[in-house]
């Protein structure tokens, strides 16, 4: 009979997660577990991902709030420290903060508008046209802003993050100045130390600042890049990727995924016969279309997968054949003509018009995003995600 399904995607539960578990074994037996109670075979070219969150649990990859103060105290010294750009968030930042606050004796803390790197917007930007005000040449004083703009809650989470932020800086008897700037030279006015909380930008927003005379100049993937008095840390992205455990704790980016995603494939080789693929996930990159969000606040998407997951999709748009190709058929001979010119399409459709309006993206970032929204992130229980068909085509 003709396949009539294409692509399948089964969030599979597992175990809580502790520190000291094997995340492979666990991967492996859910994943074995799940073919035989829901009776579907495991192929070649399936996919299993993993949330990076089981994975940093096992690995117990966490830190607290006096091991970031300290990081911090050892690279500032007693400095008025500059925190730029970061974003809004209580999962993501508000614990990173804290940290911060504690090793810090001043924070001049400066906010981009209308809205953060990943979209949270502090103010609609039609209130910026109406009042007049340009966010990529105005600076505001923290009095300004609430004079042009009054009190503003985030959409989704009712919090007004000017406060929130100010107050967990305060909270340590610690002096916070705010003000509102999207040019990075501006916080080189109050302080040449500074901590740039960007994520995607980071590079850039340290480069500058050290072309314009900035001394001490981190950014969040410079702190706990190495253990702080035997706490968590990653060697590549530092604090970026970290999400809220405890009120005064972070679990943080995991590190070194490579092996993890190699053993499971390996594995399940051994105990199937098949090649699947294999990948650690963090955030998809979707942005939501109410909020504004873009959902990207890990540094990356998948920080280790397998080598069968390289590269970018090389697909034909079956509209764009249908429509112009092949106008002139219906039926079975469209099928037929459809069917065969996608078996003889060459191996690299870049630029090709019947690949036109396909997705030009990653893989590793695809399924990143497919795996994101499968998982979710609240109490679906189901951090493991398993795809099958993911590489078919119409022909399969």
């Amino acid at each position: 009979m003709e396949r009539v399904v294409g692509t399948v995607v089964r969030g599979l539960r597992c175990p809580i997660i502790n520190q000291g578990d094997s995340i492979e074994q666990i991967v492996v037996d859910s994943v074995l577990k799940a073919s035989e109670a829901e009776g579907f075979t495991i192929n070649d070219q399936d996919i299993v991902t993993v949330t990076e969150s089981i994975v940093a649990r096992a690995q117990g990859n966490y830190a607290t709030i006096d091991h970031i103060a300290e990081d911090v105290r050892s690279k500032f010294g007693d400095d008025t420290i500059g925190v730029i750009f970061p974003i809004l968030s209580r999962n993501r930042f508000s614990i990173c903060l804290r940290g911060i606050a504690k090793g810090a004796k001043k924070i001049v803390l400066m906010l981009s508008y209308p809205s953060d790197e990943v979209g949270n917007h502090l103010v609609d930007i039609d209130r910026l046209d109406e009042k007049g005000i340009n966010p990529w040449t105005d600076v505001l004083t923290e009095k300004e802003f609430r004079e042009h703009f009054g009190y503003n809650k985030h959409t989704f989470t009712g919090v007004d993050y000017i406060d929130y932020y100010k107050s967990l800086v305060e909270e340590f008897g610690v002096e916070c100045e705010v003000i509102f700037s999207n040019n990075a030279k501006t916080i080189l006015n109050y302080t040449k130390s500074v901590l740039t909380c960007d994520i995607h930008t980071r590079f850039r927003t340290k480069r500058i600042l050290k072309a314009n005379g900035g001394e001490k100049i981190y950014s969040l993937d410079n702190i706990l890049a190495e253990s702080i008095s035997g706490s968590g840390f990653n060697e590549d992205y530092g604090l970026l990727g970290s999400n809220k455990a405890t009120e005064d704790s972070i679990k943080l980016f995991p590190r070194n995924c490579q092996p993890i995603v190699d053993k499971i494939q390996q594995i399940l080789n051994e105990k199937t016969g098949k090649n699947v693929e294999v990948m650690v996930y963090g955030d998809g990159a979707f942005k939501d279309p109410v909020g504004k969000i873009w959902e990207l606040a890990d540094p990356v998407v998948s920080p280790a997968y397998t080598s069968g997951l390289n590269g970018t999709p090389n697909e034909i748009k079956l509209k764009y054949l249908a429509d112009n190709n092949f106008a002139d058929l219906r039926g079975e001979e469209l099928k037929q003509a459809i069917s065969q010119y996608i078996a003889n399409k060459d191996s690299d459709l870049v630029g090709s018009m019947e690949s036109q309006g396909t997705t030009p993206r990653r893989l590793t970032d695809l399924i990143g995003s497919l795996s994101d929204l499968t998982s979710g992130s609240g109490d679906k229980g189901t951090p493991i995600v398993f795809i099958q068909g993911y590489f078919d085509n119409y022909t399969k």
